[in-house]
């Protein structure tokens, strides 16, 4: 039997901008957001030949009930999805070691797919092309476009599906909150709605200035997550980790040093993004995840 591999890192991203727009008639919502990604990873492997499709996960991200039925997953998915799309007969396996918390806004499920669409695409006797791969992605969820990019820091908006790639940033260290339950997406969405349809909220038109993507300063300045106060209603760990990262980045902004502190994503996964040269205050804080962007 003749296989061919290939290896690739799916790194995890966070949102430091998530605006969330007008309800299609679909009931899909539009968004706008700012990606960053993160060095924090997956390990995704492929082989490709005349074996049967076959899908494992395993690492110490994975869950006690793991990630459910196999074709439901996003990886799977993903190569189901490029092999139509190219005419390629061909089975594969598909090996993840989980590095990426699951369902905490972090991308996990995305970077594997978008892992699993670049592995193919180099394996592939016909490549499709990034604009290929892209139309592909964005057939699979918000957060895979900008992850199969590979771009380090891009705004996106429509369904994620419109990306355009910005100049990368200097290193930052980055703190994460990661929880044991995460919050589904759908969900959060829909307390969303029901939120803003209570307050007969319209949906803000608003202009970002010239430079506003252009340092960690101007960044922080327009940080914003239009999820936080519904998911801190839903989550505890939120309502109780969000405001004590915004209360650091806060202070260390006072001192000089930009940072943001808020939640990534639908969440749980709570963040805080800082440039300075200190390490950063713990206390009242338990056992964070460190890692930095890329």
């Amino acid at each position: 039997m003749t296989c061919e591999s290939r290896s690739e890192r799916a790194h995890a991203k966070i949102n430091l901008v998530l605006r969330i727009l007008a309800r299609e008639a679909s009931g899909y919502h539009g968004i706008e957001t700012l990606f960053q990604l993160l060095e924090l990873h997956d390990l995704v492997h492929v082989r490709v030949g005349t074996m049967a499709p076959s899908l494992t996960c395993a690492g110490p991200t994975m869950p006690v009930a793991g990630l459910g039925p196999v074709e439901q997953n996003l990886a799977w998915r993903a190569a189901a999805a490029y092999t139509s799309a190219s005419g390629w007969n061909t089975g594969w396996e598909i090996e993840i070691e989980k590095q990426i918390p699951v369902g905490g806004g972090l991308g996990g499920g995305s970077a594997d797919a978008a892992a699993v669409l670049r592995a193919f695409e180099a394996l592939s006797p016909a490549p499709l092309g990034m604009e290929g791969l892209l139309q592909i992605a964005g057939t699979l969820g918000a957060d895979v476009p900008f992850l199969v990019s590979s771009e380090s820091l891009a705004w996106a908006w429509g369904r994620g599906d419109r990306l355009l790639p910005l100049p990368a940033l200097p290193t930052a260290s980055v703190w994460l909150a990661v929880f044991a339950d995460g919050v589904n997406t759908g969900a959060a969405y829909a307390a969303f709605a029901r939120a803003r349809e209570a307050r007969g909220d319209i949906v803000p038109a608003f202009a970002y200035p010239a430079e506003a993507f252009s340092s960690w300063a101007s960044i922080a300045a327009l940080a914003v997550n239009d999820f936080e106060p519904v998911v801190s209603a839903m989550h505890t760990g939120v309502a109780g980790y969000l405001p004590l990262l915004r209360e650091i980045a806060s202070e260390m902004r006072a001192s000089g040093a930009p940072a943001i502190g808020m939640m990534s994503g639908s969440g749980a996964t709570c963040f805080l993004l800082h440039t300075g040269a200190m390490g950063i205050r713990t206390d009242g804080l338990m056992a964070l995840l460190p890692t930095f962007t890329r």
